[in-house]
């Protein structure tokens, strides 16, 4: 019988097919799924990056030393490297839609990186800092904004400071506004720049928020910085990762401030409000700053969020308009807590916060002025 010539075309594209097809095996169809490839990934801003990007569909990269939590993306393809040793070799091959580089302290780390990728990734965006900016030179009458001065490193800086561990306090900001350098240089006006604040929430080791609502969950007679209406801006990390990974998705170039919130957030806000979410039996006693310091408190890192004289408000009115939201700080207090809760042992000492018998001596100071 002879074979329609319909039918025969169709049998001569499937003679011709390749053998998995003939097996059943479904052909792709439509677009490929765009790839992303993340400089870190698996501690605290990585991961929210990460789950966004696989919720949105994208194939995701990770770079890293594969020593941070390597059970957390098990399923991910992981490109082995030290950012310390200038270790890239893993990247050479691959391309990438984009790449989120979460870990960048030095810039010679990211002019190496970036070198390696260029041609062979769409866009770059970095995670700087608002600690980039050059503080006493910026308008005092308004809010620190994109537009404003920044540090820049001196010669010894960059010198000397060739591995992560070597990055200070002093040095860390200047630092920073080096890497943005790098990356504008590299990719003009498809680079994105990032400047977070203070970023909080569950698998925040630093303890620099953590601290206000364990203390206040502790309960008792807590010694806060008076006289409370100094405003505090920080940032949830699942906020910015979601953010991070929109902003970059949807093509966003620049640099953005992102920092919360779209109103004014007071100390006395902030810890009524650890009180009011973790039902603790707390009081606050609000002691002045002058007395701190004359006790020796340490300011930011021994009481958290606190720096004397109330330091500068930062601008977000373009991270807003880039769709920057955040949760209510309820959510934060209370998934920080229960975090810290279920994840803190014995052998972790804190990393900021007031000692409890320094809190103790300081009170009983107070009251007996």
């Amino acid at each position: 019988m002879e074979i329609p010539l319909t039918r025969r075309a169709a049998l001569g594209a499937l003679s011709s097919a390749p053998a998995l097809a003939l097996a059943g095996a479904e052909r792709p169809i439509g677009p490929r799924p765009k790839r992303l490839l993340v400089l870190g990934g698996t501690r605290f801003l990585g991961p929210p990056i990460v789950r966004a990007a696989l919720a949105a569909g994208w194939e995701v990269t990770l770079f890293n030393r594969g020593r941070s939590a390597p059970e957390l993306f098990p399923d991910l393809e992981l490109r082995k490297g030290d950012r310390n040793e200038l270790d890239y070799a893993s990247l050479s091959e691959g391309t990438w839609d984009a790449v989120i580089d979460t870990s960048a302290y030095v810039p010679a780390h990211v002019e190496a990186v970036a070198r390696l990728l260029e041609g062979r990734v769409g866009s770059y965006c970095l995670v700087s800092a608002l600690s980039v900016y050059d503080e006493a030179a910026a308008r005092e009458d308004a809010p620190i904004d994109e537009g404003a001065p920044v540090l820049e490193p001196t010669e010894a800086m960059l010198r000397d400071t060739k591995r992560i561990q070597d990055v200070t306090g002093a040095s860390y900001g200047p630092l920073k506004a080096a890497c943005e350098d790098e990356v504008r240089a590299a990719f003009g006006d498809q680079s994105l720049v990032v400047r977070p604040g203070l970023i909080v929430g569950p698998e925040d080791s630093s303890d620099r928020f953590t601290y206000w609502p364990a203390r206040i969950a502790r309960g008792g007679e807590v010694l806060a910085p008076g006289p409370g209406t100094q405003g505090v801006q920080f940032i949830d990390v699942r906020d910015l990762g979601q953010w991070i990974f929109e902003a970059v998705a949807a093509g966003r170039t620049g640099t953005l401030n992102a920092v919360g919130f779209p109103t004014e957030l007071t100390f006395a806000e902030l810890l009524h409000g650890c009180k009011v979410v973790l039902g603790a039996e707390a009081t606050f006693t609000w002691v002045d700053e002058e007395f701190l310091q004359a006790q020796e408190v340490g300011p930011w890192m021994e009481l958290p969020l606190w720096i004397p004289g109330g330091g500068r408000t930062f601008a977000l009115d373009r991270a807003i308009a880039a769709g920057l939201t955040f949760r209510p700080v309820g959510d934060t207090i209370r998934d920080t807590q229960a975090w810290q809760l279920e994840s803190r042992d014995a052998e972790r000492p804190w990393r900021a916060g007031l000692d409890p018998e320094k809190e103790a001596r300081v009170l009983a100071a107070w009251h007996a002025r």
